[in-house]
């Protein structure tokens, strides 16, 4: 396979554009907006260049390319940690028990909590695999790539990790939650709003949205019926974070009401099981699937391979260390592939 995961740069602005109108909307982190997406590559490109430790507000983004045309056909996103210019905004679900002895009754009130509990997290997000690739694995090579560019700059990332799965939207691009709580409040439709937040950032949140407990039984049934659900299409994603030991812990997107998923940074399996070791022999022997990763920040470069070996000497296969540009002696991280 000769697709690889690297640092994305300037020049990918149209690539992403173009896959940016792809997304369907309530796609937050890619928007059909080229200044937008220009002041993410800048971003990116600011987070690549600093050098040292210490964990700040940072974006790191990267994109999958094919190694033998140049063409990028991917994106995925990683941010340090969340919620340091703006709050980070999540609805919880909970519940009021109450009990009347007069009537004999116990009645629990589901309720939805505007919370900053996840503020400081890192998060992995901006996921987008172009329609024409969705086969051969690709999907989960641009989810876990982000685990080993973490596990090989940790301490630039926080301790906790989340996830935001994109909601339930309907045929015409609107969000049924949207429309049955916040809508109320900000006068705009769910496309206006998801725009308006993925080029200026989330400050008119704050200014404009319900502080208090919203009761989900004073919420339209298609409301209620759309709170913790991702979208179709997310939910193979909502699957390999489960198998990343990412777990949903009643957080939901305060937009479209889809689920946030949660972790510890060094549970992440990938992270957790991510082994540094030194290129040794580059061979066509049996081997074991494998994503294997070398380089520091904007030299990252991440492809499937194969690994034969355990501890600090391996042997790789002849197609990933072409895809990666690596020889005998090189310095990676792998993870098995299973």
């Amino acid at each position: 396979m000769t697709f690889r995961i690297r640092a994305a740069r300037g020049a990918d602005l149209q690539s992403l554009y173009e896959m940016a109108k792809l997304t369907g909307g309530g796609f937050t982190n890619l928007p059909p907006d080229r200044t937008a997406l220009r002041a993410k590559l800048d971003r990116s490109d600011a987070a690549y260049a600093r050098v040292g430790d210490g964990i700040e507000d940072e974006l790191f983004l990267l994109v999958l390319e094919n190694a033998t045309t140049g063409e990028v056909r991917g994106t995925c996103q990683i941010f340090a940690k969340v919620g340091q210019h703006y709050p980070f905004y999540s609805y919880r679900i909970g519940a009021l028990t109450q009990h009347s002895k007069e009537l004999a009754r116990t009645f629990r009130a589901d309720m939805l909590a505007l919370t900053t509990d996840l503020e400081g997290s890192c998060e992995v997000g901006g996921l987008f695999l172009h329609p024409g690739e969705r086969a051969g694995g690709l999907g989960l090579l641009l989810a876990r790539s982000r685990y080993l560019f973490i596990a090989m700059h940790r301490a630039r990332f926080a301790d906790r990790i989340l996830a935001e799965l994109r909601g339930i939207i309907d045929e015409a691009g609107g969000s049924p939650f949207w429309d049955g709580v916040a809508g109320r409040f900000f006068g705009m439709n769910f496309q206006d709003a998801d725009y308006f937040n993925a080029t200026h950032g989330h400050q008119f949140i704050a200014d404009l949205f319900p502080k208090h407990p919203v009761y989900t039984a004073m919420l339209s049934e298609t409301a209620r019926a759309a709170i913790g659900l991702p979208h179709p299409s997310g939910r193979a994603a909502m699957r390999m974070l489960e198998n990343e030991g990412f777990a949903f812990e009643n957080y939901i997107d305060i937009f479209d009401g889809g689920p946030t998923m949660t972790a510890k940074t060094d549970q992440v399996r990938s992270i957790r099981d991510a082994k540094p070791a030194t290129v040794a022999a580059i061979d066509n022997a049996v081997a074991d699937p494998a994503l294997i990763a070398t380089g520091t920040l904007a030299e990252f470069r991440c492809c499937f391979g194969k690994v034969r070996g355990e501890g600090d000497s391996i042997t790789i296969d002849p197609a990933s260390a072409a895809t990666l540009a690596i020889d005998a002696g090189a310095e990676i991280r792998w993870v098995a592939r299973a």
